[in-house]
């Protein structure tokens, strides 16, 4: 029999060390290793004393099996992050900060999932399944057909979806960390209960066909909290992001082995639960004032829907050795490139200033297309001057200041032009030789098209000296 030994490993990254530490040297966190008992396999291989079942291979060429339909919930936001709804028999991951709203969400979609005819089976580790009740009777889903229980073993939890009879259509586990295999020695939650638990589930989930949602928790970075084997285990990677000063609740997709990754649904948290937001951008800029200096407006792309968001910034001159740097929505590296591109390439002096920058609506902006956005707000709260017209504007800014292209523009003019936009401010097209027949695009409103950093920042110097 093989002797058993101790190892410890970081509850944070999966990180393993011979001894305890009070900070993991692989991803710099504190108080995040434990201990844990693991079993010695020999030493010797495979051996000669048993050989494997051949495995039959066959040609790429061969007749694919019958597809099978999505499990289609009828939330259009959550369906759309899916990709087109619940594949049969895949494993996705929902990860999000506590009381953003995972378990509600899910709810909602299980419920409205039963209520179309599909046999859905919700097992909660953290509460009583009174406590599920409470929660759909206050969404109005109590009427829903959906099989409760509250249980944290993966053995039992196993025997009673994999009884001999007709498998679920759907399984919620919320949450994995609470989940526990009994032959594994160690606590809920640690790296090799989280890291087996979803073995064994998804193993069984695959075998009879059952799609199941695992929710996630986070560590204070963001990240779900366990080893990032996790991640690689399942078919999809959902995030639930959100501010809580905001009712706004962005659902987006990181990995999807059958969709679009990037994806994005919105939602907006009313009193009867997660609200659908059809069209975002509308709502993002429901606040906006116009004629407002250090105001402009992003077309961006999230995936495949474009989004139309309030870039504020506001200069300020600083008292301080060292200014201030405060980025809320934004990536804070690309927020002092672009002030080192304005100061170094266009002589707009920001070093002494203090800078706050700003995404209206609780929504975080990772493309480069906000560059230019972003340097317009700058320039404007600058130089005092609002920009000019229902502009929007999208384009990366390069070290040496020039403007690039970005993917899609006509999905962005679009969008533009369908919420009242007149003006967009857009990247010049790179010079290539003119082919014969081609035609020169047409867009539904005016298109200014800037090489340069310098042309935005003389654009707004012109319109200070005519004010």
């Amino acid at each position: 029999m093989a002797k058993s030994s101790k190892q410890y490993v970081c509850q944070s990254c999966g990180g393993v060390t011979k001894k305890w530490a009070g900070k993991c040297e692989a991803c710099n966190e504190w108080n995040t290793i434990t201990e844990e008992i693991i079993e010695n396999s020999v030493p010797k291989g495979l051996g000669n004393s048993r050989k494997g079942n051949a495995i039959n291979f066959v040609p790429l060429q061969g007749q694919a099996s019958e597809k099978k339909p999505r499990h289609v919930t009828g939330l259009a936001e959550f369906d759309r992050v899916t990709g087109g709804g619940l594949v049969v028999g895949s494993a996705i991951l929902i990860g999000g900060d506590p009381g953003i709203g995972k378990s509600t969400l899910l709810l909602q979609a299980v419920c409205k999932l039963a209520l179309s005819g599909k046999r859905c089976l919700y097992v909660s580790g953290e509460e009583a399944v009174d406590q599920v009740r409470m929660r759909a009777q206050r969404l109005g889903l109590d009427k829903a057909p959906v099989e409760l229980a509250s249980a944290t073993s993966v053995r039992d939890i196993i025997a009673s979806v994999d009884d001999g009879g007709t498998p679920p259509d759907l399984l919620v586990i919320d949450s994995i960390q609470t989940m526990y295999v009994d032959t594994v020695e160690s606590a809920p939650g640690t790296v090799t209960q989280v890291r087996t638990s979803a073995q064994e589930l998804i193993r069984m989930a695959k075998r009879r066909n059952i799609c199941i949602l695992f929710v996630g928790h986070v560590t204070k970075d963001g990240q779900i909290a366990g080893p990032r084997v996790l991640e690689h285990l399942v078919d999809a990677v959902l995030y639930f992001e959100g501010d809580r000063g905001h009712q706004f609740r962005i659902l987006r997709t990181v990995k999807n082995r059958f969709g679009p990754t990037d994806e994005i649904g919105v939602f907006e948290m009313a009193q009867e639960g997660l609200v659908e937001v059809a069209n975002p951008s509308e709502l993002f800029l429901a606040q906006r004032q116009e004629h407002v200096a250090g105001s402009a407006v992003l077309a961006g792309l999230e995936g495949t829907r474009p989004v139309l968001v309030e870039v504020q910034a506001l200069v300020a001159p600083s008292a301080l050795g060292n200014p201030r740097r405060s980025v809320i929505g934004w990536d804070a590296n690309r927020l002092s490139m672009v002030l080192a591109v304005l100061e170094a390439r266009c002589g707009v002096t920001l070093s002494d200033c203090d800078i706050f920058l700003n995404i209206a609506g609780g929504i975080r902006i990772s493309e480069p297309a906000a560059d230019l956005a972003v340097a317009a707000a700058l320039i404007s709260s600058q130089t005092g001057s609002p920009v000019q017209g229902n502009t929007v504007f999208f384009g990366e800014v390069g070290l040496s200041g020039e403007i690039r292209t970005v993917s899609q523009p006509d999905v962005r003019i679009k969008e533009a032009a369908k919420l009242g936009f007149d003006q967009a401010m857009i990247p010049a097209p790179p010079k290539r030789k003119s082919k014969a027949g081609s035609k020169k695009q047409q867009y539904p409103l005016c298109i200014k098209q800037i090489d340069h950093l310098d042309d935005l920042v003389n654009l707004f110097a012109q319109q200070k000296r005519a004010a």
